[in-house]
């Protein structure tokens, strides 16, 4: 299993959860023809859920990451890995920030969000990684995430989170 973790490990430490998001950087909520109309209370909840993920990153706290979660939520790592249930996001994210995730901190560049139903919303952020220190993006460390979030009790944990590094085709 260590071998497992290990595969891929050096391109996930970078860009693992990289829509974790930044507060360092301005996010741009489209409104999609009014789908985020309305929802003000709702997108103060999103926001919060985003800063409670940013500073779990930034502090290296693998259960305070998947508290982000529902009970049930998965999350599919930059190389593939899946992480299933709240227990084992904070067991696979623990792992990878006591081995292998360098401390640093989590800029977001960009968010589309919008409300498929009264429960239901989608977020797709652009983000990068900056480096403890320095002030810009590290070089290769831009990636795009999903993430499915699903209202309980007036908050709003994620289902699902798919992150993917972008690089040029070609």
């Amino acid at each position: 299993m260590r071998k497992k973790w290990q595969r891929g490990i050096g391109a996930v430490a970078s860009a693992l959860v990289l829509g974790v998001t930044g507060s360092t950087a301005a996010a741009t909520a489209e409104p999609d023809a009014g789908r985020t109309g309305g929802h003000d209370h709702d997108l103060r909840q999103i926001e919060r859920l985003r800063l409670q993920q940013e500073r779990a990153w930034r502090e290296h706290d693998g259960a305070a990451f998947a508290a982000t979660f529902t009970p049930d939520g998965d999350m599919v790592t930059f190389n593939g890995d899946h992480l299933r249930t709240r227990r084992g996001i904070a067991t696979g994210m623990q792992y990878y920030f006591d081995n292998f995730i360098p401390y640093n901190q989590i800029r977001m560049l960009d968010e589309h969000l919008r409300f498929a139903g009264p429960d239901l919303a989608f977020a797709v952020r652009t983000s990068c990684i900056v480096p403890r220190g320095e002030r810009d993006c590290r070089d290769g460390s831009l990636s795009t995430n999903t993430n499915v979030l699903t209202q309980r009790h007036g908050r709003w944990p994620q289902e699902s989170f798919q992150n993917t590094r972008k690089f040029e085709v070609g």
